[in-house]
């Protein structure tokens, strides 16, 4: 007897539909993930199911494809994209989430239906049926190549382990794991022990982060569930970002300028550590010039915002030279992949020479506003020395009248953020290590400009 048809998709459906819709965009289109969920206009309802499905799904991309392959009735040749973008959400539910298998292969059945895909929903199926059957076998085949285990792009992966070795396997560790949430207390307002409690009068446990201002979340929750976020006490921001400020460490009265500004979240941490400051927030984009803004009156802090390309002829600029700059250079964002899975997929190899031409512009532009004696900092969100190091190597092989960088043991930097030789470079920590060791990729140099005349340009 055959059983009757369902008329009722099953619960659950609907937002994996939405998830692998998502992805084909991400995929075909090249856009970001939060570009991707805006496109398919996911209701309200379902932004938090399909959101996690879909950064789940990125995580694993390179893995789980590499299965699904495996999966086609012809496995030379991959299914129409939105098809074969429902067998990757789909193997990433039966595979890493807590639902049954069993459910997991029904709601792709009924997404394929949703998708226009009704011929389609018999091979998806049999296709994932035989994930739950064989998967084991079938990862262990996929699994012997190990940047496809590692679930990241041959080139980085490759990279990765030819700047740092054994280290590497904890940065591709890092990389697959959902991101802590860490708070940035706002220490003029209250002390880190007074946010932690009430935190935990709120019902959150939390542990003290890497730095003096952070506070890592035992479990992630929506800002608005945060005692003091709305007031400006306490801001997610990651702990390896949270250096930057002492990076610059900004002296009371000083003229600061920080370059590629937004979101905000540096901007607002300078105002906070450094009393009574002059902060010019510059972005090239008027549209993420307003999160800055955004995020400034929420913490109640003002600064000027100036929308310029840094690197272009500086007609915003009124000729007063800057006691600091900090300058978050666009990069490759290899730091954060498990913030933006998204990276795995979009960022190729090719791409880095164009970061790095940029990040010397930039650098060189920025030198051109800052005082003699005065401080640049230069960051990025990166674990590539080509876009770290390399590039500060580059600024000082120009004639920047003395410009240098400077050592660890010149700069104010708190106890516990690993010191190179002159620079900080941050890397991705699997979560194993606690909560106390926890951040982001980042990368710091601070250089001091001479006296002397430069033509670094």
């Amino acid at each position: 007897m055959t059983a009757p048809a369902r008329t009722v998709a099953a619960p659950g459906s609907p937002a994996l539909a939405l998830a692998a819709q998502a992805l084909d965009v991400v995929v075909t289109r090249g856009w970001i993930a939060e570009e991707a969920l805006t496109a398919v206009q996911v209701p309200p309802e379902l932004r938090g199911a399909v959101r996690a499905i879909l950064t789940g799904s990125l995580r694993w991309y390179r893995r789980l494809a590499a299965v699904v392959q495996h999966l086609q009735q012809r496995p030379d040749r991959k299914p129409q994209p939105l098809l074969h973008a429902l067998l990757i959400v789909a193997a990433h539910q039966v595979i890493y989430s807590r639902a049954p298998a069993a459910s997991a292969v029904n709601i792709a059945v009924d997404a394929a239906r949703l998708l226009g895909c009704a011929p389609a929903a018999g091979f998806v199926n049999a296709a994932l049926r035989r994930l739950v059957r064989e998967g084991e076998s079938l990862f262990a085949q996929v699994d012997a190549d190990p940047a496809t285990a590692a679930a990241h792009p041959r080139w980085l992966f490759k990279a990765l382990n030819a700047a740092w070795g054994d280290q590497a396997a904890d940065i591709l560790t890092a990389g697959n794991e959902s991101p802590p949430m860490t708070l940035r207390v706002d220490l003029s307002r209250g002390t880190r022990e007074e946010a932690l409690a009430a935190l935990v009068a709120a019902g959150l446990n939390a542990t003290p982060g890497l730095v003096p201002t952070a506070l890592v979340l035992e479990t992630p929750v929506p800002v608005e569930a945060l005692p003091g976020f709305a007031e400006g006490r306490v801001s997610v921001q990651d702990a390896g970002a949270q250096v930057a400020a002492w990076m610059v460490d900004a002296q009371p009265g000083e003229r600061v300028l920080d370059a590629c500004a937004a979101p905000g979240g540096k901007t607002g941490h300078l105002l906070e550590h450094t009393a009574d400051l002059e902060v010019v927030a510059l972005d090239s984009s008027a549209l993420r010039l307003q999160r800055v803004e955004s995020n400034l009156l929420r913490l109640g802090r003002q600064a000027t915002l100036v929308c310029a390309d840094l690197s272009a002829e500086p007609t915003w600029w009124d000729g007063r030279l800057f006691d600091r700059i900090l300058l978050d250079a666009p990069c490759s964002a290899t730091g954060v992949i498990r913030r933006h899975p998204d990276i795995k997929l979009l960022r190729r190899s090719t791409d880095i020479a164009g970061f790095v031409r940029q990040q010397l512009a930039l650098t060189r532009a920025a030198l051109k506003l800052l005082r003699p004696g005065g401080r640049l900092v230069y960051a990025t969100c990166s674990v590539l020395p080509q876009e770290n190091r390399e590039v500060i190597e580059q600024v000082l092989a120009g004639d920047w009248g003395g410009t240098r960088l400077l050592q660890a043991r010149e700069l104010n930097l708190p106890p516990r953020v690993p010191r190179g030789e002159g620079d900080v470079q941050l890397l991705p920590r699997p979560a194993a290590v606690g909560p106390e060791a926890a951040s982001d990729g980042f990368y710091y140099a601070c250089l001091q400009k001479g006296d002397g005349p430069h033509h670094g340009a």
